[in-house]
Formats: structure tokens, sequence, C-alpha cells
């Protein structure tokens, strides 16, 4: 494949010297690095971060409601959190910004065995349910559960590594777990026919999904290293939904346990929950304002907030390129 003319330019960028004074940031993932992260690790292959006077750190994560508090108490500057969980930890005081938004599609779903005796999601009340104890997915259950009738209190959840979801699940050590859907063609290869799976986002939740947050201190007195980090980062997410294997490769040299393969697919379901009328029409990682009052109506509604406030305080779209638009998409059939 060809890589576009603003790769190659900033390409360029990244052998001309590096400022001396660069920032040292903290960027926190949500999880161990995997697909979904490939433009980060590309944009850093590529100089385009250090060419900006910002040298980032990308941190292992350990859930996204982790990410968020990690962020939100000043811990790293920057970080890749669900947004409905910003929403609700803003809602307890801490200082959380989002920046951009990455999944414009909510990602979440529930996989468990058919033969555990489970159709339905209604299936799940008095069953076990395993993931970690930081995990977005947790803190938004109760809304997920009321939203289909279900006591969020009826299923009993298990602390496991996120690395251990699929093995707990087939050993049936616990009777569901929760995933993002970049990781379904993985759940599908090794459950087979006997995997059940139900969309967040078709059962009534569907609310914003991962984005790029900020510390809200740090935001105010850091808006010009704010803006450079997120038109770099927009710009390399736009060139990997368009380009994808020069992203992936970045990604598995950065992180050496990834097989490309894997990690290609995975990065060919994030593109499609990237990919809705206002990534492709207003500007990749917008947060659309109607939609961000009605996921904030969601949260509180369903889990309550401690200290309500204006929403618009919790997102910015100030830092985001218009002329940066999702491309169009015609990922191959994966699973």
């Amino acid at each position: 494949m060809k890589i576009s003319k603003l790769a190659l330019l900033l390409g360029a960028l990244a052998f001309c010297a590096t400022p001396a004074s660069a920032q040292k940031l903290t960027f926190t993932l949500n999880w161990v690095a995997g697909g979904d992260h490939a433009p980060y690790f590309y944009a850093q292959k590529m100089g385009w971060y250090k060419q900006a006077g910002i040298d980032i750190d990308f941190e292992t994560g350990r859930g996204s409601a982790a990410s968020a508090q990690k962020v939100g108490a000043g811990a790293s500057q920057l970080g890749l959190s669900d947004m409905a969980g910003v929403l609700l930890f803003r809602g307890k005081g801490l200082d959380l910004v989002g920046l951009m938004n990455v999944y414009a599609n909510s990602p979440q779903g529930l996989y468990w065995l058919k033969s555990n005796g489970i159709a339905t999601i209604k299936d799940l009340a008095g069953k076990k349910i395993g993931n970690p104890a930081g995990d977005g997915a947790r803190t938004m259950w109760p809304a997920l559960a009321k939203a289909n009738g279900i006591d969020p209190n009826s299923v009993t959840w298990v602390n496991i590594d996120a690395n251990a979801k699929l093995g707990a699940v087939k050993a049936k050590t616990v009777d569901a777990t929760t995933s993002f859907f970049n990781l379904h063609h993985v759940f599908a290869r090794e459950l087979g026919a006997d995997m059940g799976f139900q969309a967040w986002k078709d059962v009534g939740v569907n609310l914003y999904g991962n984005s790029i947050i900020a510390n809200g201190a740090w935001l105010n007195a850091n808006k010009d290293k704010a803006a450079q980090f997120i038109k770099i980062t927009q710009k390399a997410f736009a060139e990997c939904a368009k380009t994808p294997d020069p992203c992936v490769k970045a990604l598995v040299e950065a992180n050496g346990a990834l097989l490309y393969d894997n990690e290609l697919t995975n990065w060919h379901l994030v593109t499609i929950l990237m990919s809705d009328d206002t990534s492709r029409n207003v500007a990749l990682g917008w947060h659309d304002d109607k939609r961000m009052e009605g996921d904030y109506k969601l949260v509180d509604e369903y889990l309550k907030m401690e200290k309500p406030y204006d929403v618009k305080t919790a997102y910015t779209n100030e830092f985001l390129d218009k002329s940066v638009k999702m491309p169009p998409i015609n990922p191959p059939k994966l699973y």
C-alpha cells in the first residue's frame, strides 16, 4: 500500500532536529497495547510527537475506570478512557476533560457460552460475570441492566485479569465476561458455535466509548501541548484508517509480544467503531453536543451524579482539525 503525502511529509520532519526542551508526558492506556492503539505508536515511530516538542510515554493501563482515576488525580496528564465513566467520575469531583472521541459507537459487548443456559442478556441474572475491578463495563453495568429489566445486583462480579477473560469463560469459572468489539474475532475463533454475544449498543446503551482525556488543571496550563498532541493523534488515526499496514507494524515493533495478523484484524474492527455520521462529516474525534447531553442524562438516570454539572465542561472539540475526517472504510470479512 502507498503511504499518503501527509504521512511522508510528517515523517520527513521527524529527521529534523528535535526540540531540546521536549515536555515529558504520560499517556495511560485503557489496557495493554493492542490493535486499537496502533495510531499512537505509529505517530511515535514517525517522530511526530518529538518534533512537536512532546516526549510521550504510553503507559499500560489496568482498565478504563482506572485510567480515568489516574488522569483525574493528576498522576498522568493524558489517558484513554470510556467516556461514560469519565462523566460519572467527573461528578465525583475528578478533574477530567475529553479531548477527542475514538469510539463513536459503543464497543462494549457481553460474551458467554450458550451451553451455560444463557440465550439472552436477561438470562445473566444469578450468573457470574468476570472482568477486572477497574473495567469501564462494570461501572456502566447498572445502566445496561436497568435498560433491560434486570436487577443490577442479581449478578456476581468476579475479579479477573483482562487477559484471563476468554480463558475463564472457556473453563466455565465464570458464566460471562465483557469485551470490546475489536476483540470479537478472538472470541468467535475460540468459542465457535457455542458463543453467545450481545452488543450493548443494540440493547439500549450506546454511549460514546473510549475518548482521549486530559487532567483539567494540566490542560488549562498546557493548551498548546494539548493542541499539538491532539492534532498529531487525530491525523495518525486518519492515516491508519486509510493505510493500516505501517501503523500495525509500528505497534508490533514497539510491543514485541503482539502478532501482526491478529492486531491488523483488531484494527479493522476498531475502524468500524470509529465510523459514524459525525466522524465522517464533521471531524474525526468530534463529540456531538446533543449526544453528549443524552449520555450525561443516561449516566445520571442510572448511576446518579454525586454533583451535577454542565456536561459541556466535560469535553472540548477546540483542538480538533475539522479538515480531518474519518475516511470511508471497507473492511474484509473478519469473523
